[in-house]
């Protein structure tokens, strides 16, 4: 709906049609088309170019795609063992079992430390269960893995907000602004902790 309305306000529906599928062919070819080098985890070379178009991209429509093929090479692992465990972590989360899900995730994160979206996934459930400060460390083992990690810098500024950090909130949303400059909410949290924080500052 959105973006059809995007279009008739820019009095095209041929242009904004066309760029969305110019850039849907650009990252299939980037998806597919260098799969024997791919890593599939944070480590994936797939992600340097990923991240170069979401940078340069102009409509919403657009970064949303290229947001949800940087989460799926974040969640995709080579290991067996690994995708079926973050299978039944998603399955979990998705019917609010969060203890159980929890309980997945540290074997997750015993097996493979290295991996970025464990300790991701981990930080999501602590925060879920009001376990802040456990989210805190996690989303830093998070970042160490994966700086770019634009998922983990936005929970990380909810947190600090959940905290009334609202200086480390503010600091974490301008992180993740510089990593996708297409997070909305970040943009409108970013507004308000300015405001806040210069009035603390005073």
């Amino acid at each position: 709906m959105q973006f059809m309305l995007a279009c008739r306000a820019n009095g095209s529906y041929h242009q904004p049609m066309k760029n969305l599928a110019g850039t849907l062919a650009l990252l299939l070819s980037l998806t597919f088309g260098t799969a024997h080098d791919a890593r599939a985890d944070q480590n994936d070379p797939r992600l340097d170019q990923l991240f170069v178009h979401l940078q340069g991209v102009d409509t919403s429509d657009q970064a949303r795609l290229i947001e949800q093929l940087i989460w799926d090479v974040w969640l995709e692992s080579k290991s067996p063992t690994l995708k079926l465990l973050m299978g039944r972590v998603v399955s979990a989360m998705g019917q609010q079992k969060f203890d159980d899900a929890l309980k997945i995730l540290h074997s997750v994160v015993t097996i493979e430390p290295n991996y970025a979206e464990g300790w991701n996934k981990r930080a999501t459930v602590y925060f879920l269960l009001g376990r802040y400060e456990e989210s805190i460390v996690d989303v830093e083992r998070t970042l160490a893995l994966e700086p770019r990690h634009f998922g983990a810098l936005s929970g990380l500024g909810l947190i600090y907000t959940y905290l009334r950090d609202n200086a480390g909130a503010l600091d974490a949303y301008e992180r993740a602004l510089k990593v996708n400059p297409h997070l909305g909410q970040a943009k409108t949290e970013v507004k308000r902790l300015r405001r806040k924080v210069k009035g603390e500052n005073i």
